[in-house]
């Protein structure tokens, strides 16, 4: 299956999408600080991060744009799971290289669905 780096600092988002994640054979890694994103990455590149914008220490749209940046990042799946739900936010993550864009609060299963998508296409 695939690496997931999940960027998070909510535990009650965190929780659950890594069971489900690692029940369908994926591993997992989790980060809940903006700037532990890169050095993450760059020790294993992910096939792909499910990250928030709200972050501490450094937002998801500069990481986003940082992670593109890295040798190899052009190739990680990146879906931004945030409360910005409007459309100028949606377009400016898809803009910085963001694949897919999904708004809290947001249904499990259709994370799921979008992982698994992106996962097929890659």
């Amino acid at each position: 299956m695939a690496t997931v780096l999940v960027v998070d600092d909510e535990p009650s988002i965190v929780l659950p999408l890594r069971f489900l994640l690692e029940k369908q054979g994926h591993e997992v890694q989790v980060v809940s600080d903006g700037a532990r994103v890169l050095p993450a990455v760059r020790d294993r590149t992910p096939d792909l991060i499910l990250l928030d914008v709200h972050l501490p220490s450094r937002d998801g749209y500069d990481l986003c744009r940082a992670v593109r940046a890295e040798e190899g990042g052009e190739a990680v799946r990146i879906v931004m799971l945030t409360v910005n739900s409007r459309e100028v936010d949606r377009a400016k993550g898809l803009a910085l290289g963001a694949d897919a864009y999904l708004t809290k609060p947001f249904a499990i299963d259709d994370v799921l669905r979008q992982v698994d998508e992106l996962l097929r296409v890659r």
